[in-house]
């Protein structure tokens, strides 16, 4: 298992467009990758789980990457995060 954390740092947070994007990159992967944020987790491959975190600027997710490919997930996972929330 592979797991970062991200410290958001989009103004509106993890909003639809990001979401959609972040839901389509995890759809590449085989491995099963997970978002935690506080006492909540959410399916990174499904847009209304990860809408349902309501991440905010300034708030700190985990994403946790589990598989076959998760040694190249997770860095293009954590690439994606600083690109574009």
């Amino acid at each position: 298992m592979k797991e970062f954390q991200y410290v958001i740092t989009d103004a509106e947070g993890i909003h639809a467009r990001p979401a959609g994007l972040l839901v389509k990159k995890a759809k590449e992967f085989a491995s099963t990758i997970t978002i935690k944020k506080d006492d909540k987790s959410g399916d990174a491959k499904k847009i209304f789980s990860v809408m349902g975190l309501a991440a905010k600027k300034g708030e700190t997710v985990t994403v946790c990457v589990e598989g076959a490919d998760e040694d190249t997930a997770a860095p293009a996972l954590e690439a994606f995060f600083k690109e574009n929330l």
